[in-house]
């Protein structure tokens, strides 16, 4: 995927197939891009992004999933920091379903936004600016704010739901979950079908997609999962499995089979969230483990001097539950190790809808 973002070819050329047979009574093309796609068959269009300095040619690839009837339109997107790869899958293994092939409505996905960060494997753009830091961006502004402004106006704008998948990032790992802004009715509803155990009510960033995309009237969830630079099976099953369950919400597939209504349970909306920190720099030891509840005053894990020989324990000033850690053994004082979610809900309840998550989407038959 990512050597076909530099591919030697004509900046805005469009490969297309058809996803069911032509019906007299089809909905209208959708056009894109420059490109017309007809309903009921798939296009990838090349958005042409400004060159890298060796001149290397460099396109943004939009998937078109162009249903035969009417519903609403919504875009995927992955690797807007560079090195968030699980949504990356999560996009291929959605486009690979046949499902997919019988939406209402019109999905556009974007499996890498941010391609030069993905090239260099870093987070940021060449000239160090986070994309998610500078949306809704501009034509004339840096590179960052060019990009923001392309995906804005090309993709956000001809969409009222949006699904934005990250990951961890500094060697740190997230519990799936989904933030977004819980106090919108319709926001709450979505989030609520994605399937996920944990939902953090999060608010709006100036300069994220999320803020921008408010302004245009699209909603926009974010999902959470996993770690920079790897693939975690857990967050890309239930993120594949997330994503369908959104369409279903939106009535853009058809309702969910029995058994998948079964597995399903009620995830639980968490107060607030805070980092543990670490109170002196040295060698981590973690003990707490990801997905488990803690009590107040709780022993997370402890900081060793190998000069002294001294552990500092970490303690957990609240109680809750571990949706967020540090990987890394190595931490300077200050460093954020544990991140802690509260809910008014039974701490137990919560623990047992995590582990009953984990078991589901350990099974290889995820989707019907």
């Amino acid at each position: 995927m990512c050597l076909a973002l530099y591919r030697n070819a004509i900046r805005s050329c469009t490969r297309v197939t058809s996803t069911e047979p032509v019906s007299k009574t089809m909905r209208t093309s959708f056009e894109f891009g420059g490109t017309t796609v007809k309903a009921g068959t798939r296009a990838v269009v090349d958005l042409e992004l400004p060159k890298l300095s060796s001149q290397a040619l460099m396109n943004l690839p939009v998937h078109v999933v162009h249903g035969r009837r009417e519903g609403p339109t919504v875009f995927i997107s992955a690797a807007i920091h560079g090195d968030e790869l699980n949504g990356v899958e999560i996009i291929r293994r959605v486009l690979n379903t046949k499902l997919l092939n019988r939406i209402s409505g019109t999905v556009l996905a974007i499996p890498v936004v941010n391609a030069y960060g993905l090239a260099q494997q870093s987070r940021y753009l060449p000239d160090r600016r986070d994309l998610n830091r500078s949306f809704p961006g501009s034509e004339s502004g840096s590179l960052a704010s060019r990009l923001a402004h392309l995906f804005m106006e090309q993709i956000v704008s001809r969409c009222s739901v949006g699904i934005d998948f990250h990951t961890g990032s500094g060697h740190r790992t997230n519990l799936p979950q989904i933030r977004a802004d819980l106090t919108d009715e319709q926001t709450l509803l979505m989030a609520r079908s994605f399937g996920v155990p944990v939902i953090l009510n999060s608010g709006l960033r100036d300069g994220s997609l999320r803020a921008s995309a408010c302004e245009l009237g699209t909603r926009v969830l974010l999902y959470e999962a996993g770690e920079a630079l790897r693939f975690n099976e857990l967050a890309i099953r239930a993120g594949v499995s997330g994503v369908f369950s959104v369409l279903r919400s939106l009535d853009m597939l058809r309702p969910p089979s029995a058994r998948q209504t079964a597995s399903y349970r009620e995830p639980h909306v968490a107060l607030n969230s805070r980092w543990e920190r670490a109170p002196e720099s040295g060698i981590l030891r973690a003990n707490a483990t990801m997905g488990s509840s803690v009590a107040r005053n709780d022993i997370l894990g402890y900081i060793h001097d190998p000069a002294s020989n001294e552990q500092i324990p970490i303690k957990a000033r609240s109680a809750g539950i571990i949706i967020g850690r540090l990987e890394l053994p190595v931490v300077h004082e200050g460093d954020a190790v544990y991140h802690i979610a509260r809910f008014d809900d039974d701490i137990a309840d919560v623990e047992e809808n995590v582990d009953n998550f984990q078991l589901d989407h350990g099974d290889d038959a995820l989707l019907d």
